[in-house]
């Protein structure tokens, strides 16, 4: 393994690891990909450390921290200050807006704020489930040892290249100005290919989307700063959907509100060259097939924690 640049900044890694995989029929986060098991977080793990990062928090239901505690930290010791931090159905969710009927999670803002007690240096947040490459690591690792004026940061990935074979996808779907800042990003709950074209299945019918489109595939770099107007929101959130059981609470909500109070710009990176997940328990075999190509060009070993 390369030798971190430990001369950069503090850097960690917050890791989206509660999802319950609905769609996927298992706990796809600890489900093995790699040749000898290894989980797709294990790569993800491997590409941190790398590109110097020094701190990993995994966010995690209680009923799999164990398995999670267990498969990490032996790996990680000595490599990454290792935290836990559980996303449950009450966590910073006032007596009067909980919700005996809700099943699932209030969605990835949230769990970046479950995280808020750990965490006081910038902070790139990924899913569990996704394969994003080396390059996406350095990228951000560069932008926050070179970044002084407080940006934020969100590596860009191309629209027809992140979606699914086998079903609808939700991706965050952005716009950048002139200068590289993302301007926008709409989080599109159900993107499908039809006939040639990328369609986003929205309540007021079919909406065409731009294959070269920037996509946020919750790749996001954070100073900090960004929790205070992140409690603020989830408050008001929290006020206007209690009800609402499926409603959740999305980094893009986040991020546009930022953009739009003028509170924080975002820089779209590049080093979004590849990206594979699971969605699908049809996905796995083409992810495992993936992998292994990647290990036959030289860019990850066959056994990663040696």
């Amino acid at each position: 393994m390369d030798t971190p640049n430990r001369t950069q900044k503090n850097l960690t890694l917050l890791v989206l690891a509660a999802g319950i995989g609905s769609r996927y029929g298992g706990i796809k986060q600890i489900d093995g990909f790699g040749p000898n098991g290894e989980t797709i977080m294990d790569y993800s793990l491997f590409d941190a450390v790398r590109a110097g990062f020094t701190k990993v928090v995994f966010i995690v239901r209680d009923e799999i921290l164990e398995v999670v505690k267990e498969k990490f930290e032996p790996k990680l010791k000595g490599k990454l200050q290792v935290e836990f931090v559980i996303q449950s159905l009450d966590k910073l969710i006032p007596k009067e807006y909980q919700n005996a009927e809700r099943v699932k999670p209030y969605g990835t803002g949230h769990a970046v704020l479950c995280a808020r007690e750990v965490i006081n240096e910038p902070f790139v947040v990924i899913n569990a489930d996704d394969f994003y490459g080396k390059d996406s690591f350095a990228s951000v690792a560069n932008f926050f040892a070179n970044e002084t004026s407080g940006a934020h940061a969100m590596v860009g990935y191309t629209l027809k290249n992140v979606l699914s074979e086998h079903g609808s996808v939700s991706r965050g779907v952005g716009e950048k100005d002139d200068q590289g800042f993302l301007k926008s990003v709409v989080e599109r709950t159900t993107i499908v290919k039809e006939n040639g074209k990328i369609i986003a299945k929205e309540k007021d019918g079919d909406l065409e989307l731009s294959p070269d489109a920037p996509t946020s595939m919750n790749f996001w770099g954070f100073h900090p700063s960004m929790f205070e107007l992140s409690a603020k929101m989830f408050n008001e959130f929290l006020k206007n959907n209690h009800n609402n059981i499926k409603a959740e609470f999305y980094i893009p909500l986040i991020a546009n509100e930022m953009i739009a109070k003028n509170q924080g710009k975002i820089k779209v990176l590049g080093g979004g060259n590849i990206w594979f997940g699971v969605t699908y328990k049809e996905d796995k075999e083409e992810v495992s097939s993936k992998i292994k190509a990647l290990i036959a060009k030289g860019e990850y070993p066959e056994k990663l924690w040696v």
